[in-house]
């Protein structure tokens, strides 16, 4: 079963076309590495799926539903990690993974403060103080406390030491042996290599590759 369909899908932005006709599929219950360069067409394709933006053609689509015209409830089952997290500098950082987890109608503080012990993180403090590194924390507790059917990590784990990676692959290994499925826009090879299942690669705004980790390199050979 396919929880993500992307059929034919192109992106253009006045006279540059970010996204090609693509094509990608990711399966319930699986972790689908999404990786190529920056500037590639990651973060256009995920807007895409977030509802953020409207393709120049084709279908993105989430759960049987359209992601522009049924954002709202595709909303409900999703989980979102950006590469860069954007928060209110007045808030604490424990204030801003309530309201995170308000939205996402998640009520599991057991989770929460699990999540925080184990990302080794202090809530208490204002968001204005925290390095990148705890800004992304703030965001992967939020949505791995959540009881999300889709997680979309687009360069989740930016601004994290090596320490605090191995924890986040692990919650991704945790969350994929519930059934989950998770998309993983990443430029880490040996995080793809260890957590994905089937990977895409794109460039320039094309997926010149779909398959298996084995697959690829093969293909590569």
């Amino acid at each position: 079963m396919n929880i993500v369909e992307v059929k034919n899908v192109s992106k253009k932005f006045d006279n540059f076309t970010a996204l090609h006709k693509i094509d990608l599929t990711v399966k319930k219950g699986e972790v689908f590495g999404f990786i190529g360069p920056n500037g590639a067409g990651k973060s256009t394709t995920i807007r895409i799926l977030l509802g953020i933006l409207k393709p120049n053609q084709g279908t993105a689509i989430l759960f049987g539903k359209d992601a522009w015209k049924d954002a709202v409830e595709i909303h409900k089952r999703i989980a979102y990690v950006p590469g860069d997290v954007s928060l209110w500098p007045n808030l604490t950082g424990g204030e801003v993974i309530d309201l995170f987890m308000q939205l996402q109608g998640s009520k599991n503080r057991a989770k929460r403060d699990e999540l925080i012990k184990r990302f080794d993180f202090d809530p208490t403090k204002k968001c204005r103080t925290y390095s990148k590194g705890n800004r992304q924390k703030i965001a992967l507790i939020a949505a791995f406390a959540s009881d999300a059917d889709l997680y979309i990590l687009d360069e989740p784990t930016s601004g994290l030491d090596p320490l605090m990676e191995r924890i986040f692959q692990e919650c991704v290994e945790e969350i994929k042996d519930q059934g989950k499925s998770v998309l993983l826009s990443s430029h880490i090879l040996s995080e793809v290599e260890r957590l994905c299942d089937r990977v895409a690669i794109i460039r320039e705004g094309n997926i010149i590759e779909t398959g298996t980790m084995e697959q690829l390199c093969q293909s590569f050979q």
